[in-house]
Protein backbone atom coordinates (compact mmCIF):
# COMPACT_ATOMS: atom_id res chain seq x y z
CA UNK A 1 0.00 0.00 0.00
CA UNK A 2 1.40 3.75 -0.91
CA UNK A 3 1.54 6.37 1.58
CA UNK A 4 0.40 9.20 1.56
CA UNK A 5 1.69 12.16 3.52
CA UNK A 6 -2.12 14.05 4.00
CA UNK A 7 -4.29 12.63 5.96
CA UNK A 8 -8.21 11.69 4.58
CA UNK A 9 -10.00 14.66 3.40
CA UNK A 10 -13.07 15.43 6.55
CA UNK A 11 -15.01 17.64 7.31
CA UNK A 12 -15.32 16.72 10.71
CA UNK A 13 -11.49 17.73 10.51
CA UNK A 14 -12.33 21.10 8.68
CA UNK A 15 -14.69 21.58 11.58
CA UNK A 16 -12.38 21.52 14.25
CA UNK A 17 -10.10 23.56 12.46
CA UNK A 18 -12.36 26.53 13.34
CA UNK A 19 -14.01 25.09 16.03
CA UNK A 20 -12.15 22.76 18.02
CA UNK A 21 -10.44 24.06 20.33
CA UNK A 22 -11.40 24.33 23.58
CA UNK A 23 -12.40 27.87 24.44
CA UNK A 24 -14.00 28.72 20.85
CA UNK A 25 -16.47 26.16 21.58
CA UNK A 26 -16.93 27.77 25.40
CA UNK A 27 -17.47 31.13 23.67
CA UNK A 28 -20.11 29.84 21.73
CA UNK A 29 -21.63 28.12 24.75
CA UNK A 30 -21.84 31.91 26.17
CA UNK A 31 -22.93 33.19 23.04
CA UNK A 32 -26.03 30.92 22.63
CA UNK A 33 -26.71 31.79 26.26
CA UNK A 34 -26.97 35.57 25.63
CA UNK A 35 -23.36 36.59 27.29
CA UNK A 36 -21.68 37.94 24.32
CA UNK A 37 -19.79 41.05 26.16
CA UNK A 38 -15.83 40.56 26.27
CA UNK A 39 -16.20 41.25 29.85
CA UNK A 40 -18.94 38.30 30.72
CA UNK A 41 -16.52 35.93 28.23
CA UNK A 42 -13.87 36.42 29.96
CA UNK A 43 -15.50 35.75 33.51
CA UNK A 44 -17.69 32.98 32.32
CA UNK A 45 -14.88 31.17 30.43
CA UNK A 46 -11.48 31.70 32.08
CA UNK A 47 -9.79 32.37 29.19
CA UNK A 48 -6.56 34.26 29.34
CA UNK A 49 -7.95 37.81 27.52
CA UNK A 50 -5.05 37.94 24.57
CA UNK A 51 -6.16 34.16 24.21
CA UNK A 52 -10.46 34.90 23.93
CA UNK A 53 -9.59 37.95 22.00
CA UNK A 54 -8.00 36.02 18.98
CA UNK A 55 -10.62 32.95 19.63
CA UNK A 56 -13.21 35.83 19.12
CA UNK A 57 -11.42 37.55 16.04
CA UNK A 58 -11.48 34.35 14.12
CA UNK A 59 -14.91 33.30 14.74
CA UNK A 60 -15.86 36.66 12.98
CA UNK A 61 -13.80 36.28 10.42
CA UNK A 62 -15.01 32.56 10.04
CA UNK A 63 -18.50 34.02 10.07
CA UNK A 64 -19.42 32.09 13.43
CA UNK A 65 -20.05 35.41 15.04
CA UNK A 66 -20.89 38.74 14.12
CA UNK A 67 -19.08 41.72 16.48
CA UNK A 68 -21.27 44.99 17.46
CA UNK A 69 -20.52 47.65 19.31
CA UNK A 70 -22.54 48.62 22.37
CA UNK A 71 -20.73 51.49 23.77
CA UNK A 72 -18.70 54.09 22.03
CA UNK A 73 -16.72 55.75 25.03
CA UNK A 74 -15.09 53.10 25.78
CA UNK A 75 -15.49 51.91 22.64
CA UNK A 76 -16.85 48.19 23.32
CA UNK A 77 -18.34 45.22 21.90
CA UNK A 78 -20.54 42.61 21.72
CA UNK A 79 -20.63 39.50 20.37
CA UNK A 80 -23.97 37.49 18.31
CA UNK A 81 -23.95 34.06 16.75
CA UNK A 82 -24.53 34.01 12.72
CA UNK A 83 -27.05 31.58 11.26
CA UNK A 84 -23.78 29.54 11.23
CA UNK A 85 -23.11 29.65 14.52
CA UNK A 86 -26.68 28.93 15.94
CA UNK A 87 -26.05 25.85 13.57
CA UNK A 88 -23.62 24.72 16.13
CA UNK A 89 -26.17 24.62 18.83
CA UNK A 90 -26.84 21.65 18.66
CA UNK A 91 -23.47 20.02 18.95
CA UNK A 92 -22.86 21.62 21.88
CA UNK A 93 -26.01 20.32 23.26
CA UNK A 94 -24.92 17.04 22.52
CA UNK A 95 -21.60 17.32 24.11
CA UNK A 96 -23.09 18.48 26.94
CA UNK A 97 -25.62 15.58 27.23
CA UNK A 98 -22.49 13.16 26.72
CA UNK A 99 -20.66 15.12 29.62
CA UNK A 100 -23.72 14.59 31.88
CA UNK A 101 -24.03 10.77 31.23
CA UNK A 102 -20.80 9.90 30.85
CA UNK A 103 -18.37 12.18 32.59
CA UNK A 104 -20.80 13.73 35.59
CA UNK A 105 -23.02 10.40 35.68
CA UNK A 106 -26.20 12.05 35.87
CA UNK A 107 -25.43 13.46 39.43
CA UNK A 108 -24.47 17.30 39.87
CA UNK A 109 -25.57 18.61 36.43
CA UNK A 110 -24.14 22.41 36.23
CA UNK A 111 -26.93 23.10 33.99
CA UNK A 112 -29.98 21.54 32.38
CA UNK A 113 -31.91 23.18 29.35
CA UNK A 114 -35.21 23.16 28.56
CA UNK A 115 -37.80 22.53 25.62
CA UNK A 116 -39.99 25.28 25.13
CA UNK A 117 -42.54 22.65 26.17
CA UNK A 118 -40.75 22.61 29.70
CA UNK A 119 -39.61 19.21 29.77
CA UNK A 120 -35.69 18.63 29.31
CA UNK A 121 -34.11 18.67 26.70
CA UNK A 122 -32.93 15.11 25.60
CA UNK A 123 -31.69 15.31 21.98
CA UNK A 124 -31.96 12.78 19.46
CA UNK A 125 -30.32 12.36 16.03
CA UNK A 126 -32.91 11.64 13.38
CA UNK A 127 -32.55 10.50 9.82
CA UNK A 128 -34.85 13.17 7.93
CA UNK A 129 -35.63 11.50 5.28
CA UNK A 130 -37.70 8.43 7.29
CA UNK A 131 -37.70 10.11 10.70
CA UNK A 132 -36.10 6.95 12.31
CA UNK A 133 -33.96 7.82 15.70
CA UNK A 134 -30.15 7.53 13.87
CA UNK A 135 -27.72 4.33 15.52
CA UNK A 136 -24.63 3.43 14.78
CA UNK A 137 -25.72 0.16 13.45
CA UNK A 138 -27.76 1.93 10.64
CA UNK A 139 -25.12 3.79 9.12
CA UNK A 140 -23.11 3.31 5.76
CA UNK A 141 -20.14 5.46 5.28
CA UNK A 142 -19.38 5.91 1.28
CA UNK A 143 -15.88 7.82 0.95
CA UNK A 144 -16.03 10.14 -1.86
CA UNK A 145 -12.65 11.74 -2.05
CA UNK A 146 -11.09 10.65 -4.53
CA UNK A 147 -8.30 8.10 -3.62
CA UNK A 148 -9.34 7.17 -0.14
CA UNK A 149 -11.24 4.07 0.47
CA UNK A 150 -13.22 3.18 4.10
CA UNK A 151 -9.98 1.57 5.37
CA UNK A 152 -7.52 4.38 4.02
CA UNK A 153 -5.73 5.42 0.46
CA UNK A 154 -6.63 3.12 -2.03
CA UNK A 155 -3.16 1.35 -3.21
CA UNK A 156 -1.69 2.37 -6.63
Amino acid sequence: MAATKDPRPCSIADALALVGEKYSLLVLREVCLGNGRFDQLVRNIGAPRDVLAARLRRLVEAGILTKRVYSERPQRFEYRATQAGLELEPVLTTLREWGDRHLRKGTDLPMVVEHSCGSPLVTRVTCEACGGVVRHEDLTARPQAPGWTLTGPATA
